[in-house]
């Protein structure tokens, strides 16, 4: 009897067909379902219309570019993506994080860190929560709900990317209590994550702008040199 558990399809979208090449032949071989295209615009198409589970995106593409692509897909879509940037752009990278990518990948790079970052990225949804505890956490201004993906400023949805919220959801479901930086990497990108911590100051701050659109009362302290906490304005 086969395996009915159906392969992860991932989207790669790069220009250069080396490089696209070996992306495709690594994540085949890790047995994901690989689909590829040199452009943004059949990124787009293919993305919307085949909804993919993960996107690796290169940001130096001809015509519309990663950012773009990035952007669009934000627009109608929570589908993970991992950036592929040219090496020392962190204007670029952090530019890519705010629109809503879920990790970043700096050329040259290794096929085999490629791979284990789209393992991590994609556990994220798995792991994201721990036990089936009490899969709501209600605050004086928040209601956050973990099965529904959800989280209620003021009785209005906030517009979250998959990762800002489990960024969001780390810290209240600690909250009164300080999360380092190694600890918010930990439980949102998982202890495989490569990077260096500047990813998690990024989302935390995007957390926090979105809050702070709906409600004036502050959740998200940061404490300095150490991390950030999640204060619920009634114990206050």
């Amino acid at each position: 009897m086969g395996n009915m558990m159906a392969k992860p399809k991932i989207l790669v979208v790069e220009d250069e067909a080396s490089i696209r090449k070996i992306v495709q032949t690594y994540l085949e071989s890790a047995g994901f379902s690989v689909t590829c295209v040199d452009n943004g615009r059949d990124a787009l198409t293919l993305a919307l219309s085949n909804p993919p589970d993960l996107v690796v995106l290169d940001l130096n593409l001809p015509g519309m570019d990663g950012m773009e692509v990035a952007a669009r897909l934000r627009e109608s879509s929570d589908v993970y993506i991992l950036m592929l940037t040219a090496r020392g752009e962190e204007a670029d990278r952090v530019a890519g994080l705010r629109l809503g990518a879920d990790d970043y990948l700096t050329k040259p790079f290794s096929p085999r860190e490629m791979v284990a970052r789209v393992e991590a990225i994609l556990r994220r949804q798995r792991d994201v929560g721990g036990s089936r505890q009490d899969h709501t956490l209600r605050f004086a201004h928040l209601v956050i709900d973990l099965d529904r993906h959800e989280a209620v400023v003021a009785e209005r949805p906030l517009d979250l990317t998959v990762t800002e919220f489990q960024v969001l959801w780390a810290l209240a479901a600690s909250a009164g209590r300080v999360l380092t930086r190694d600890q918010l990497l930990t439980q949102v990108w998982g202890s495989s994550f490569y990077g260096n911590d500047r990813v998690v100051d990024v989302y935390v701050g995007q957390v926090r702008r979105k809050l702070q659109e709906q409600s004036d009362a502050p959740m998200i302290e940061t404490i300095r040199g150490i991390g950030y906490k999640f204060v619920d304005p009634k114990q206050t």
